[in-house]
């Protein structure tokens, strides 16, 4: 983070090393209809994008990896669920409250966090609104026409009348609220109507101070998916909140249950992890009410600390005369000081927008997890200080889909805030008995998806060049867990979908070099085995950069093919006996996780010579991979629907437009990826092909857009495929200046002819490691057919 609260800048101590080459020279070129370098980046960014076709995004307002998202509840009828996984779903226009805190992208309904609604009501409060289970009465409609959103700021006017106004810094906000001439003027604090339910909450009000305050026990990320069982119906954080008013407070009470108590000012109780009528009528909650047809300015702060926290980091971010223009003004420069560390020229005005909507989602992830004064809660539920030369502690990482693009695009543009993560991620390990969990929401180790993420992760980071964390021990913590079986690793809590144990069943891994479908206790052993390897294989590289022992994790990188069945030429499950699982078909899910055989089978991109050679050889592999990105008929099927094809919304096959390089035909990604690029992502609500997964689509559509991607896990070599843009420059954090240049770039000329990397003559299809780690620039010669260039044997892509 660039901006932060005065409290937390004096923990800003860790320097950040310089780059070890000189940039490249500046460009004043004008590319097509942007003048390179001059845009208001921030405008091109549409935060409804991604609100419809299952990407679960939210048009709230938010800061970069802040902490407070506010952001609509909507509701279909029923006041246990939502519109979609995560609060909002553009057609459905119906809102109960704006909830403090979201999660982008997840694909578990209703997702996680929607702590807090506050509802603006131009009513008699006359009744619980926690009784009002199908939000006929305390939920109000809205029209699009009346909605804006734009980085750090988010507005709507209710049917009713209301208008409400929102603007946040990292981790306080303020709102306001305009009520109708004469009308009730009330805001509702639903305080245990977190999306997912919750344990326990409370609220207090004090009139004569103009405050509201109070918590939610919460938690139970996928609590409600069918595959768990009931396994995350548990609480892991309490968000605080302090809330203070411009306006004297003239009526006030609580509510719990069905029961409302007027004139009260506390009141506590959850409404637990169920849903439908098993949770309905149940909770907690007060309001405050106006002078009819008041004007209200709150101002409002979060803390997963305390109560004293949350009032601290209100006080600290926000100043008492903070308005939401004031507010929402710094919020869009901050956003576009963040934007602009990856600057574009040329591009359509959609590209751009489609562009830098994408890097926008992919900054909203990780979160700001501490308050200003460094405190923050930790993975066992007590409270923790920064370590030193640490600048932040961040919260929630969907490892299973984020190590594939999103980690990457964060340690290219953002090596100090990786380092942090890095480092919160191993303090988040230390405080959960060593354990890594593979999905933390906030703090809080859910078990969702399969393999060991963190292992990659940090791999990658520590490849790209970040610095600013413990990695010898980070590394010894994720080997410690790769070697030695952990109490739970045979726990069946949860499987398959949120499989308590991490590295499951590794004693029986090891001996058998391969996950047994009937003896994993995981979501499926061929999944595992191809993660685990891949974990694995990155664990190796780690280490030697480390000067630590490589053989063992390295082979056991290769483990892969004990899974895959030559008589089938596809990745297959098999049992403990060595028997293959039967009834195999390509398309079949048994053995994998949320993906089939024909996408697992090319998760293999630390060894695609490998991979190639069990398929017959890398004609063969092409041809496959053909049949994977086309129909029968040879036409292009690259939007999903098919458990046979390629699924651009599914992580486990996201890199493999680009395993054509390795395979000699680097002509191929280049028009896949561009074939994906045009037609599966675009502008508007409808603009990402499926759940963003806290930003790995989006950071997908950067890299791609750009024309790199990473060449695997625990490496950074880039691989190179089709600019969209005429030029692309990057400036990560750390002082390194990359440049990408096609000029001649379009839909038609979209592939390569030659190449030149830092002024001399470049023949391979990727980029060395010292390009992302010291700079340079690559300069691409563009036209319309393919070309020999990057298919000699010698400037293939290397296995490592």
């Amino acid at each position: 983070m660039r901006i932060v609260a005065a409290g937390l800048a004096l923990l800003l101590l860790t320097p950040v090393l310089p780059a070890t080459a000189a940039p490249p020279a500046e460009l004043t070129t004008t590319y097509g209809e942007a003048s390179y370098g001059q845009e208001d980046l921030a405008s091109y960014v549409d935060p409804f994008v991604g609100s419809r076709r299952d990407g679960n995004t939210w048009p709230g307002a938010v800061r970069p990896f802040g902490m407070i998202s506010w952001s609509p509840t909507s509701t279909r009828g029923d006041q246990t669920s939502t519109g979609a996984a995560n609060g909002y779903q553009y057609d459905v226009t119906r809102v109960r409250g704006f909830s403090l805190t979201h999660v982008n992208g997840a694909g578990c309904n209703p997702g996680a966090a929607g702590d807090v609604p506050i509802m603006p009501y131009a009513g008699e409060v006359d009744s619980s609104p926690t009784g009002d289970t199908t939000d006929a009465k305390y939920a109000n409609n809205f029209s699009h026409a009346e909605e804006s959103a734009k980085p750090g700021r988010y507005s709507v006017k209710l049917d009713s009348g209301v208008t409400t106004d929102l603007a946040v810094t990292t981790r306080a906000g303020v709102g306001e609220f305009g009520f109708p001439a004469g009308k009730p003027a009330n805001l509702l604090f639903r305080v245990s109507n977190s999306l997912n339910g919750s344990e326990d909450a409370e609220i207090t009000i004090d009139p004569a101070g103009r405050k509201v305050t109070g918590s939610v026990l919460t938690g139970a990320f996928c609590g409600r998916r069918a595959n768990g069982g009931t396994n995350n119906r548990r609480s892991y954080y309490r968000l605080h909140f302090s809330a203070s008013f411009d306006q004297p407070i003239v009526a006030s009470g609580t509510w719990k249950d069905r029961t409302l108590t007027p004139g009260s000012l506390h009141t506590t109780g959850g409404e637990g992890y169920a849903t439908g009528a098993d949770r309905a009528g149940k909770g907690s909650g007060g309001y405050v009410g106006f002078a009819p047809g008041s004007a209200v300015r709150m101002k409002i702060g979060i803390s997963y600390v305390s109560l004293a926290g949350a009032e601290l980091n209100r006080a600290a971010e926000l100043r008492k005369d903070a308005t939401v223009e004031g507010v929402a003004a710094d919020g869009y420069r901050q956003w576009n000081n963040e934007l602009k560390a990856v600057r574009i020229g040329g591009g359509t005005a959609d590209q751009r927008s489609t562009f830098y909507t994408a890097l926008y989602h992919a900054m909203l992830q990780p979160n700001i997890f501490n308050d200003v004064d460094g405190r923050y809660l930790g993975s066992d539920r007590l409270i923790h200080r920064l370590a030193k030369g640490q600048r932040a502690q961040y919260g929630t990482f969907s490892g299973w889909d984020q190590y594939r693009a999103h980690i990457q695009l964060l340690a290219l543009v953002k090596p100090s805030v990786a380092g942090d993560f890095a480092q919160s991620l191993y303090q988040f390990a230390q405080q959960n008995k060593g354990i890594w969990d593979r999905w933390l929401h906030n703090n809080g180790a859910t078990h969702v998806m399969t393999g060991d993420p963190s292992a990659p992760t940090l791999a990658t980071f520590a490849a790209m060049g970040v610095r600013n964390f413990d990695a010898l021990g980070a590394y010894r913590s994720l080997l410690h867990q790769a070697t030695v079986q952990n109490a739970d690793a045979e726990n069946d809590g949860g499987c398959p979908g949120q499989c308590t144990g991490q590295r499951p069943a590794l004693d029986r891994y090891v001996d058998l070099n391969y996950a047994p479908q009937d003896a994993c206790h995981c979501w499926g052993g061929a999944a595992e085995t191809l993660e685990n390897s891949l974990a694995d294989h990155s664990l190796a590289m780690w280490a030697e950069r480390l000067g630590q022992p490589t053989a063992a994790m390295a082979e056991r990188g290769t483990w892969w093919k004990n899974t895959f069945n030559p008589a089938v030429g596809y990745q297959q499950a098999r049992n403990a006996d060595g028997t293959w699982v039967p009834g195999f078909t390509p398309s079949t899910d048994r053995g994998f996780a949320q993906g089939s055989s024909a996408t697992y089978t090319w998760m293999v991109p630390q060894d695609v010579g490998g991979l190639a050679e069990a398929m017959g050889g890398a004609d063969n592999a092409v041809r496959r991979l053909d049949g994977f990105f086309h129909d029968e008929a040879g036409n292009w099927a690259v939007k999903g629907g098919s458990a046979l094809r390629y699924d651009p919304g599914n992580e486990p096959g996201l890199h493999t437009p680009w395993l054509y390089n390795a395979l000699g035909k680097p002509w191929k990604t280049q028009e896949t990826v561009r074939e994906i690029v045009d037609t599966v992502y675009g502008v508007g609500p409808s603009g990402l092909p499926g759940n963003d997964d806290l930003g790995t689509m989006s950071a997908w559509y950067v890299f791609a857009a750009i024309g790199l991607f990473p060449q695997t896990p625990g490496r950074a070599e880039l691989l190179l495929g089709s600019p969209l843009f005429p030029r692309v420059e990057l400036r990560r954090d750390n002082g390194v200046h990359l440049v990408v240049e096609a000029p001649q770039t379009s839909d038609a000329n979209q592939y390569v002819q030659s190449a030149r990397l830092n002024g001399r003559p470049h023949t391979s299809s990727w980029l060395p490691e010292s390009y992302l780690q010291r700079g340079g620039r690559i300069a691409l010669t563009m036209g319309s057919t393919p070309s020999a260039w990057a298919t000699a044997p010698a400037d293939l892509p290397v296995d490592h």
